[in-house]
């Protein structure tokens, strides 16, 4: 049997039936993951790999948004904020310069759990600072796109805890 096999087998959520809403928000330039400095990020789409998000974890409502446009992460955290179990953002660079998307991230009652595909501390010091991790419930640095998968995890086991 697969792992995504007994995933679903053996987890107490399920898809219409009150089971876990989790949004994936990613900010500029993660929709050129697999494209842009691969040495960094990776080879490999996010699109799909969020497929095979997707396929591992059946029971979850996704919703999935990406924008290079610092308003519209604000809005999409405040549309998703009050009615989804928890939230997986990638800022990306606003994560260093935006402090109305850290404010974004307060005001919310959503948990969030920050995440960045390269570890951001072993960079230039201008990436060393976040106006989003104070604000989070976590922050998975450097795991590439296994940090997204983590996440999931981290909000399985809290809503098996309730």
């Amino acid at each position: 049997m697969s792992n995504s096999e007994s995933n679903n087998l053996s987890s107490p959520f399920r898809r219409g039936t009150g089971g876990l809403r989790i949004a994936i928000i990613n900010g500029p330039n993660l929709n050129l993951l697999g494209k842009r400095e691969t040495d960094i990020y990776g080879n490999m789409p996010f699109d799909k790999f969020f497929m095979e998000l997707k396929r591992k974890f059946t029971f979850i409502e996704w919703s999935y948004f990406q924008s290079n446009v610092e308003g519209e992460l604000i809005n999409e955290l405040q549309r998703v904020g009050f009615d989804f179990d928890g939230i997986i953002f990638n800022p990306g660079g606003y994560t260093h310069t935006s402090v109305a998307i850290g404010d974004a991230v307060a005001a919310i009652k959503t948990p969030v759990i920050e995440v960045h595909i390269s570890n951001v501390h072993a960079r230039e010091d201008f990436r060393k600072i976040s106006h989003v991790s104070g604000k989070a419930v976590g922050s998975i640095v450097g795991l590439g796109l296994k940090g997204y998968e983590l996440a999931v995890e981290y909000f399985l086991s809290q809503k098996i805890t309730e």
